[in-house]
Formats: C-alpha cells, sequence, structure tokens
C-alpha cells in the first residue's frame, strides 16, 4: 500500500531498498535495564552495581532458557552509545532517549509461552534485578514484523538495538526498508530481526532493530565517516519524522 506522506530522499545516490525474509513467527520479550550513565565510548568501566546486575540477569538468564517454549535468553551489555539520533528528537522534548545498557532478548514460539513466562515465578528474577539495580526499565512483549535473516546469538559480535520513536509506525517501518538497504550495502549487513510491540503493548518506541556485525570495524566507520549516512539515512529519517536511538551491545 501506498503512504501518501513517505517521502525518500534520494539526493545521496540510490541505494538499494533491502531484501527481505519472512518474519519468523516467534514471540519475543525484551527487557531494558538502565544502570549506568556513561560518556558514548566508555561504557567499559563498569559499576559494581553494573556488574551484579549483569550477574543477576544472566542466572536469570539461564534458568528462564531451560523454561516450556523457550528457544533462547540472551544477555547483552553496551559497548558504545555510537552518533545517529537524528534532528527530530530537537522537536520532541518529550521522548524518553533510551539508555538500556544491559539488555535481555528472549525468543519463545509463541505468544501464549510469552504470557505464561511472565506469570512463572522463574520471571520474579527478572523483576528483582529490575527493580534492584535499574534507575529505569523496559520490559516488552514483540513480534518480528520485517526480517533480512537470522541475527546469531551463539558468538559475540557486535549487536545493535535501535529504538526507534515515530509519528506513524507504518511510515517507520517503510522507511526503515529503505534505510536498511543502505546498511546492506555499505556495511555488508545481512541480518536483522524489527522487532514491533505486540496488540495491546504500550511502548515508548514504534519498532525496534536488532541485528549483528562481526566487529566494530564493519559498522563504526560507515557511520561516522560515510556522507551518505548523513544525507540519505539520517534525512529520510528526519524528513519523515522518525528518530533512531541507537545503541552497540556485545554479549554479556
Amino acid at each position: 500500500m501506498n503512504n501518501p506522506n513517505l517521502h525518500i530522499n534520494q539526493s545521496a545516490g540510490k541505494f538499494p531498498k533491502v531484501k527481505l525474509r519472512d518474519p519468523v513467527d516467534s514471540a519475543f520479550i525484551l527487557v531494558g535495564l538502565e544502570i549506568d550513565h556513561r560518556l558514548p565510548f566508555a561504557y567499559f568501566i563498569e559499576s559494581r552495581n553494573k556488574r551484579d546486575a549483569i550477574a543477576a540477569l544472566k542466572r536469570a538468564a539461564s534458568d528462564i532458557g531451560k523454561a516450556d517454549g523457550v528457544i533462547e535468553a540472551t544477555v547483552f551489555k553496551t559497548l558504545i552509545a555510537p552518533p545517529g539520533r537524528g534532528a527530530y528528537l530537537k522537536n520532541r522534548p518529550e521522548v524518553p532517549i533510551a539508555r538500556y545498557d544491559l539488555v535481555m532478548l528472549v525468543e519463545l514460539d509463541t505468544v501464549q509461552a510469552a504470557q505464561e513466562l511472565r506469570q512463572n515465578d522463574i520471571w520474579n528474577a527478572v523483576e528483582k534485578a529490575s527493580s534492584q539495580y535499574a534507575r529505569k526499565s523496559l520490559v516488552l512483549n514483540a513480534r518480528n514484523s520485517r526480517s533480512m535473516g537470522k541475527v546469531d546469538h551463539n558468538r559475540d559480535g557486535v549487536f545493535l538495538f535501535n529504538y526507534f520513536y515515530a509519528d506513524d509506525v507504518e511510515q517507520n517501518l517503510a522507511v526503515w526498508e529503505y534505510t536498511a538497504g543502505w546498511f546492506s550495502d555499505q556495511t555488508g549487513l545481512d541480518n536483522s530481526c524489527l522487532l514491533q510491540p505486540a496488540a495491546g503493548e504500550a511502548s515508548d518506541y514504534t519498532v525496534i532493530n536488532h541485528c549483528r556485525w562481526d566487529r566494530l570495524s564493519e559498522i563504526l566507520p560507515a557511520i561516522l565517516f560515510k556522507r551518505s549516512f548523513r544525507t540519505y539515512v539520517m534525512r529520510n529519517f528526519e524528513e519523515n519524522n522518525i528518530a533512531p536511538i541507537p545503541i552497540l551491545y556485545k554479549l554479556a
């Protein structure tokens, strides 16, 4: 369906629209904890509180991974908070900036399994970690609405969670297909799981993009030094009233 409000700026040269695969049928639960406040490149400095939170969430993930219906439970910690929020946030000061420096992503085989997990006693460890260690937390049931291919959590790398705010979710999805094409073309990205809040879920973010590169050298120079990142990717977000809030992680 054509979106009359969609505006794709091609002034930086034409980049191919991303090639998509069928979304997975899995259900997801995303947990984000905001613990340490650091400069963008200083997240290697971890407070005692942060180290304790990592240990607690990893123990919880290990137990959750054995529960019925759970495919995997993975814990990530912030590596870098790179540039790329864009100018649109200046016009929306009420939008909460995602600063989740510890994240757990749980994949489950059904929506029912996700609902039951959050009622299970083993979920209490997640809630305890949130209340004990976090300044702010996020717990979100989500589904996969777009896919470039499975994100490999079996080996370390550089993992992106990009928390998007937009006036219109369909416009956000449409623009993402073009900007994801830039990342595929310019950084070799071949995987992505776009998480969209499940029906009935209240969220500050319209979608959250999750993907992986092998190393920082595959992504960081592109977003720091390629002019087309600003003139194509960021401009298309801004002109369509979309604000990305990217954070790069590694396995905890």
